[in-house]
């Protein structure tokens, strides 16, 4: 099996960080698939290649929500935390060879770390841009990316209007201000240790003191 990896909401300040693989016997298999990186894509075309690739091929999902991310920054580097959990996702199917989106600056030691976390023989290779670069590494961005956006509709349906939950997003600085204004405290599903959290917080209390 060859897998591709690639990870949604890594820098995201609300919400869950989603990781997917996606295996397949021979990359020609997703020949027919119009599957590039998934920000390339429009929310509908994201929608039907999802369906597709878990009808045909072999998947693995990661999940880490909030806090699980503001715990493991207590530990490691959010590099490491990414390394991890591709990981976890490989551990999932074990293919032969993974071609893995690298965090790193340094692309080969990326590749390293990964594999450090395999308890199986794997050929890890990491590049950069590796979702615009191979099939396989996009349809895992497309799966991931799905996957988060579902997880912020639900959180949507908790909280109301909260944007993309990234940080350049109007819509979910003002979400994570009113909430802050209005309880005391960050949102359960707001990563606190972001700076842009903890910035918003000291100056939203102030504001407000």
């Amino acid at each position: 099996m060859i897998c591709g990896v690639d990870e949604a909401g890594k820098g995201s300040v609300i919400g869950p960080m989603v990781v997917a693989a996606v295996g397949c016997r021979a990359t020609e298999d997703l020949a027919a698939l119009p599957i590039r990186d998934s920000k390339a894509l429009r929310p509908k075309q994201r929608e039907v290649l999802y369906e597709a690739l878990f009808r045909d091929f072999s998947i693995a999902i990661v999940t880490i929500d909030a806090a699980g991310i503001d715990e493991a920054r207590s530990r490691i580097t959010m590099n490491e935390c990414v390394a991890e959990l591709h990981a976890e996702a490989l551990m999932g199917l074990q293919p032969e060879c993974a071609y893995v989106d690298a965090c790193d600056v340094n692309a080969e030691r990326y590749g390293r770390t990964v594999a450090s976390h395999l308890d199986f023989p794997c050929e890890i290779v990491a590049e950069h841009r590796a979702d615009a670069r191979h099939k396989i590494v996009g349809a895992a961005s497309v799966v991931a990316k799905v996957t988060r956006d579902r997880a912020i509709r639900e959180l949507e349906q908790q909280y109301g209007k909260i944007g993309s939950g990234y940080p350049s997003d109007p819509t979910t600085i003002e979400f994570l201000r009113s909430y802050i204004h209005d309880y005391g405290s960050p949102p359960p599903c707001a990563r606190r240790t972001w700076k842009t959290v903890t910035n918003l917080y000291q100056k939203t209390m102030r504001d407000f003191s």
